[in-house]
């Protein structure tokens, strides 16, 4: 007969009762069913289907409380708590959270889950039958993922992030679509596990999605010319930067590239609010001090 091993679900016997809840048995071995975990009525000699857990003491015990998440089974847990020398901890609905190790996690430590991020993972149990979480892999993540609808392109779209590439970042969103986030597409690297709004700008034939963080280019633009704008302020209103300047200066002072920015600057001329002289810019009323 199979062992009684935490992270499972398995169907046991009530065998007998005691003050603080029942003992369940398989024939072979027993564990506890605490009164607090106990969800229906139930009398010696029922066969009750329940969920195999560590408790606070390490002891295993049972629950009526059946998690989504479970040894071989998916589902999002909730980062509750951030170690460094550990890991994160999650809720999977228990009374005692999982680790998910830090051999899991990024080693940059900034993109670290957060708490209140969420986790598509699995149980797994150690050489020690400790019980962990397990981060999805892609393969599982493309067998859970759904295709998304024709006609999805330019809609908003939210997910979280479930894997960190140099070349951008993978998006499981909250209808079940894989969606990429290309690393020019976003103003900084997510986190893993973080919650993250963007818009669809590309359907892959596989049903898969590619998605921008960043806004409209005219909202681009507004935000472009507000940073360039308070920049010069802050100058005192001139600034040795204008169209001539060169793509690696811009992008060292200002972090836009040099389309973004020779665009804001046609704004702010458009607007009335700067003008360019000799490869310098200036706002306006130094025009009128003159």
């Amino acid at each position: 007969m199979n062992r009684i091993l935490a992270g499972y679900k398995v169907t046991l016997e009530v065998d007998r009762g005691t003050d603080f809840g029942f003992y369940l048995t398989d024939g072979e071995e027993d564990v506890l069913l605490h009164r607090s975990e106990i969800v229906d009525d139930i009398e010696i000699g029922d066969q009750v289907k329940v969920f195999i857990y560590y408790d606070k003491q390490g002891r295993l015990a049972a629950t009526m409380r059946i998690p989504e998440v479970q040894v071989g089974k998916y589902g999002w847990a909730e980062v509750v708590s951030v170690k460094r020398d550990l890991g994160v901890f999650v809720n999977i609905g228990l009374v005692k959270d999982i680790l998910v190790s830090l051999d899991e996690l990024p080693a940059i430590m900034s993109l670290w889950p957060a708490e209140g991020d969420s986790l598509f993972i699995t149980l797994k149990l150690d050489k020690q039958e400790r019980l962990f979480g397990q981060l999805a892999t892609e393969d599982i993540i493309q067998r859970e993922a759904v295709p998304a609808p024709k006609g999805i392109w330019n809609q908003t779209i939210k997910g979280n992030v479930y894997r960190l590439l140099k070349v951008g970042s993978f998006v499981f969103s909250e209808q079940g679509y894989r969606c990429f986030l290309h690393e020019s597409e976003r103003k900084s690297e997510p986190r893993l596990g973080e919650l993250v709004e963007g818009r669809v700008i590309d359907q892959k034939d596989d049903g898969s999605l590619n998605i921008s963080l960043l806004p409209f280019k005219q909202e681009k633009m507004d935000d472009d010319s507000e940073a360039i704008y308070t920049y010069l302020l802050r100058r005192g209103g001139a600034m040795p930067y204008g169209d001539k300047t060169s793509p690696e200066d811009i992008q060292f002072h200002f972090r836009m590239s040099k389309g973004a920015f020779k665009r804001a600057l046609g704004k702010l001329m458009k607007d009335g609010k700067i003008y360019q002289e000799d490869g310098w810019s200036y706002t306006i009323d130094k025009k009128q001090d003159e």
